[in-house]
């Protein structure tokens, strides 16, 4: 702060004029205080600016971008499951189509020719189910094969430890854990062989049946073959249920994070924006008071003439 000092008649010394001289750089200083901030839109460009601040505003903008990566990976962890889901509705249907037929074959009305051409059409179903399998396909991954299990970050607690989310598809899936969420049944792979998780359920059998043997389709077959059908539709609907509730989470945790990351925008822009409105009158201010510095100092640097008139 600026002390009057008149100087009384000393002329080598000219406080006045120093006085007038300091406050018009300290002017300056704050006209290109001002003019920096109005021309990059923040109130911190440095660390100098708000020590406290700036701290803050670089951790807030670290853990908003983490949010972001979080955001994305939820997005990927929802194609995974609506993919599946898509699928699995898809086998739903065949294995219903393949069930009507079975139900249609278990009546006494048909002939084995009719009984036969049931198998047969039934077949070419489970041919297009593991097609179907063969290509649910997702970053190169089958994920219906019994063999898939993936994790994504969705979040960090406070200590920005990370937060997942596990979709386990695999034979004999596990418990969930703390943080992950895990198939709370066993899904063996959709195959020919070991179709939907019914342990001997071989689909591969109805291209067998014929004329001569009528094989699943028979009279002593049709009961079992019925049950593990309805087995099986059971299994492929407790993935799709299991991938809906996992769905619902992602849901929630996408629009948990897109709220997060506007609240953690609207923390950072508090702290580091500038205020247009409030730089603004401070910029016309400081420029009033360059313009009277100006005109101080001239007059203070005349004071000097007035004491010479002594050596005249």
């Amino acid at each position: 702060m600026p002390t009057v000092f008149s100087g009384e008649s000393r002329i080598r010394t000219n406080i006045p004029s120093l006085n007038a001289y300091n406050a018009l750089i300290g002017t300056n200083n704050n006209i290109a205080l001002r003019q920096l901030r109005l021309s990059t839109g923040k109130r911190i460009n440095s660390a100098a600016d708000d020590v406290a601040g700036y701290i803050t505003s670089r951790a807030l903008n670290a853990r908003n971008e983490s949010l972001k990566s979080a955001l994305q990976a939820v997005g990927e962890a929802k194609n995974v499951t609506a993919i599946t889901q898509d699928s699995l509705d898809n086998i739903n249907g065949l294995l219903t189509k393949i069930k009507e037929a079975a139900s249609t074959a278990s009546s006494g009305a048909l002939g084995t020719d009719e009984k036969v051409a049931l198998a047969k059409s039934a077949y070419r179903l489970t041919e297009q189910i593991q097609f179907i399998v063969n290509s649910t396909v997702f970053g190169g991954r089958q994920l219906i094969d019994g063999n898939f299990s993936g994790e994504w970050t969705i979040g960090y607690n406070a200590s920005n430890a990370l937060l997942t989310i596990e979709v386990d598809l695999k034979n004999n899936a596990t418990a969930a854990t703390k943080f992950n969420v895990a198939a709370p049944f066993d899904l063996n792979a959709l195959t020919q062989t070991n179709f939907a998780g019914v342990t001997g359920l071989s689909l591969a059998s109805l291209n067998e049946v014929s004329s001569d043997n009528l094989g699943i389709f028979g009279y002593d077959s049709i009961a079992t073959t019925l049950t593990s059908l309805a087995e099986a539709l059971n299994n492929v609907n407790k993935v799709a249920s299991y991938l809906g509730g996992v769905e619902n989470r992602l849901q929630s945790q996408d629009e948990l994070l897109r709220s997060q990351i506007t609240n953690y925008k609207a923390a950072i822009s508090r702290i580091e924006d500038t205020d247009v409105a409030t730089e603004q009158l401070e910029l016309v201010k400081s420029q009033f008071l360059q313009q009277a510095s100006l005109i101080s100092l001239a007059q203070a640097n005349q004071n000097p003439q007035a004491f010479l008139q002594l050596f005249r």
